[in-house]
């Protein structure tokens, strides 16, 4: 019998007949219980090679962090891998679509948390971010994920474009309370009549009336206020709203459109998309590669 390396293990299929469905644990404490962050003199420090990230093509965070590495030159520097889109009661896993785990062998994302944790009983998410040295999970908070790997690895590659830089950062985080409550978290509830849906709609108005004079959200500057809101525009149309029996289109608000097309043909963007992981069961698929002028 020939033995398989641990890079070469996949989990058995998605069975909730005997593993039931997946639910989030109702335990006390945070739902992200792992927010270690990057520091210059900490317990995790930027270093070549170190770091991996566990993300899942279905998820708007960690399509967040896939724009940011890339977009920071460190796709040599930090690996990523994918988790399988399907689930059961066992939580994400590793199987043949996307390949294995090829930096524990794992079968099982809930085997991350384990290693870090015994007898983990939290939420098992994911982007994470796993630290090689220390085997251990250093952060399952896609915020400070991101931030960190657009700002501590500056040392180590050059950045395509420097997406948290010091003097927009207050900027940002002010385009975020926000965003985040209106569209980011608002759009997954606006399906329906009620306060999301009118703060949704009423932010893509804003949006397109701002994006009538600004290339992107801060100007000509690209940032991460710019990938945050891309992921959710770029699900809209074949996940909440796919039917469009009550919302309107990306393609009413011009300019919105037009600018989500923009950071579409930038590479970091496009690759880091696959509209089969999160779109819905007969969803039309806008044109994405319409010309934008």
């Amino acid at each position: 019998m020939i033995k398989l390396s641990p890079a070469t293990r996949l989990a058995t299929p998605v069975d909730t007949a005997a593993h039931g469905e997946y639910r989030i644990p109702d335990t006390p404490g945070p739902l992200l219980r792992f927010t270690g962050r990057i520091t210059d003199d900490g317990d995790f420090t930027a270093r070549p090679f170190r770091y991996h990230v566990y993300g899942g093509w279905f998820c708007p965070w960690s399509q967040r962090v896939a724009i940011t590495r890339s977009l920071a030159g460190l796709e040599d520097i930090v690996g990523m891998s994918y988790v399988d889109g399907a689930r059961d009661g066992r939580g994400w896993a590793f199987r043949e679509r996307y390949g294995p785990d090829p930096v524990n062998g794992f079968t099982l994302l809930r085997e991350v948390y384990e290693a870090t944790e015994e007898g983990f009983d939290g939420h098992v998410s994911v982007p994470a971010l796993w630290d090689r040295a220390n085997a251990r999970l250093v952060s399952n908070d896609c915020y400070g994920i991101g931030i960190d790997l657009a700002t501590r690895f500056r040392h180590l590659a050059e950045p395509v474009v420097e997406t948290y830089p010091p003097r927009l950062r207050e900027r940002i985080e002010e385009l975020d309370r926000w965003l985040g409550p209106a569209v980011n978290h608002g759009a997954g509830a606006a399906g329906g009549p009620g306060t999301a849906r009118t703060a949704l709609l009423e932010a893509f108005e804003q949006l397109d009336g701002r994006l009538s004079r600004s290339r992107f959200l801060l100007g000509d500057d690209l940032t991460e206020a710019d990938i945050r809101l891309w992921v959710t525009l770029v699900r809209y149309d074949v996940g909440v709203n796919a039917d469009r029996a009550v919302n309107p289109g990306l393609h009413v608000y011009p300019h919105l459109w037009s600018y989500a097309r923009e950071l579409y043909r930038i590479p970091a963007f496009r690759d880091t998309t696959d509209f089969g992981a999160f779109s819905r069961p007969g969803a039309i698929r806008p044109d994405w590669e319409e010309p934008t002028g």
